[in-house]
């Protein structure tokens, strides 16, 4: 690896309850860059772990959960290095593939952020990393590529940028706990004449994991809450009187009754994502006058 990538590169990835065989996988791919973590399940163990086996300048374990967006933005503003790339836990990819992205983004002065092509872990199929806004499309469709494309997003699980490019943007809005952060960059990325490039050639092993909560119940009133209110707020910077602001907070009501229904008929599992829903409901809507979009 050349020194170029050694000082200007580092890659910050935010972990959350994280299985140390998966880390392991992801780690020993990228052991020769700069590494920061920030770990936002304040997990010793782990990080003793990791330490014991990869060299790790920054490794921060936050006592509190913020999410993964104030994650990622506290992990940016310890980078000390002039490109930065933001990687999910699970995301697997090569020294050659992100050199492919480097070589990419130092060339083109236009290109905000480059992202890879990403696959299953049998790497036979193609897995989505980038497409239209999601106000602009009725389904995720995996792009066929045959080349580099621009894109109007990317996810947020592998994208190379540059730290002061990422900074002076204002980072991930972090009303964003885990979801739609990724989206709403991307369209503020768009807002300023930037491009987002997804790179054909260079590929990396991504199959969109689940979160790492154990218990099922809790695991589905999360992902409901998290999801539902990270949507609401991603349509409400878009437009306060969006129609899917108004899809989504009808049904309130029905899902109120459809949670006692599977309460009486012992439906937990109904019950607990119905329940997600409706605190997230409720908690936008408490907090409507607090948001200054921009």
């Amino acid at each position: 690896m050349s020194s170029e990538y050694i000082n200007n590169l580092t890659i910050g990835i935010v972990v959350y309850k994280e299985d140390y065989s998966l880390l392991y996988k992801t780690l020993e791919k990228i052991k020769n860059f700069k590494i920061i973590i920030i770990d936002n399940g304040n997990d010793l163990l782990l990080k003793n772990e990791v330490q014991k086996n990869f060299k790790i300048e920054n490794y921060i374990l936050n006592k509190k959960n913020n999410g993964f967006s104030a994650g990622y933005n506290q992990l940016a503003k310890l980078c000390k290095s002039k490109y930065l790339l933001l990687m999910n836990p699970d995301c697997i990819i090569s020294e050659k593939n992100i050199s492919i992205m480097f070589d990419y983004i130092i060339n083109d002065k236009d290109c905000f952020i480059v992202c890879p092509t990403s696959y299953d872990s049998q790497r036979k199929i193609m897995t989505y990393s980038g497409g239209n806004l999601i106000e602009n499309e009725n389904k995720k469709e995996i792009l066929n590529l045959t080349g580099n494309v621009c894109v109007e997003s990317c996810l947020g699980f592998c994208m190379l940028l540059r730290t002061d490019d990422f900074i002076n943007i204002g980072l991930f809005d972090e009303n964003f706990f885990i979801y739609f952060s990724d989206y709403d960059l991307c369209r503020r990325i768009k807002k300023i004449n930037k491009s987002i490039v997804q790179l054909f050639d260079a590929q990396c092993i991504h199959s969109h994991g689940n979160l790492k909560i154990k218990n099922k119940f809790q695991k589905l009133f999360i992902r409901e809450n998290n999801y539902t209110y990270d949507k609401l707020y991603y349509y409400y910077k878009i437009n306060p009187s969006h129609e899917e602001i108004k899809l989504i907070l009808k049904k309130l009501k029905s899902k109120f009754f459809k949670f006692l229904l599977n309460i009486i008929m012992f439906k937990l599992q109904n019950a607990f994502r119905d329940a997600g829903t409706i605190y997230a409901i409720l908690r936008f809507k408490s907090n409507q006058s607090k948001f200054s979009l921009q």
